[in-house]
């Protein structure tokens, strides 16, 4: 179920142009710029986008100027977060061929304030549907902090099929709407 609800998804965020995905990205990252919970974090952890996924490369840029800024590094089957001084310390392709730091600053979890979360498809209760590797679900189980989900309204579908392992978004951007969770 989840398998063919990503490739639908997928298919559809994959037509969007390079314009489109940067002027949707935009309205993301004004409203994502807008959130107390942004405003408030000393540290923020950012996924890396690629491909057709909302772009975080300005959002990174821009938040470096102001906070600590932690990215995603696969490790075996988990993902650590690493502090990251600027975007050329993106110097490689990890395991997904997503840009990684290759000098590695680990940061516990604990000490990130907010973490952005990408998804092929989100719904309104803040379940997602990821590449279904699981590293997210990993990674947010137990954390304390704020989780905002950011997506195209496209990739927004009625309900996620859940599984007990599955960890919810607090929050969902898209280029049209701020999604309140409720818990």
């Amino acid at each position: 179920m989840k398998k063919e609800m990503r490739k639908q998804i997928l298919e559809k965020r994959n037509s969007l142009t390079k314009g489109e995905i940067e002027k949707r990205s935009k309205l993301i990252e004004e409203k994502l710029f807008s959130l107390p919970e942004y405003k408030k974090a000393k540290t923020v952890s950012f996924f890396v986008s690629f491909g057709s996924e909302v772009d975080t490369h300005d959002m990174i840029k821009e938040a470096l100027k102001e906070k600590e800024v932690c990215v995603p590094v696969v490790q075996g089957d988990y993902i650590a977060l690493s502090k990251i001084n600027g975007l050329g310390d993106l110097d490689k392709e990890g395991k997904y061929g997503i840009l990684e730091p290759s000098s590695i600053i680990e940061v516990d979890k604990e000490m990130v304030d907010l973490i952005i979360v990408p998804g092929v498809a989100f719904d309104k209760k803040g379940y997602r549907i990821g590449y279904g590797k699981g590293y997210y679900d990993n990674l947010l189980r137990d954390y304390k902090g704020n989780t905002i989900g950011l997506c195209f309204a496209l990739q927004m579908i009625g309900k996620v099929p859940v599984k007990e392992h599955d960890v919810r978004v607090k929050k969902v951007i898209t280029e049209k709407e701020i999604i309140y969770i409720d818990k």
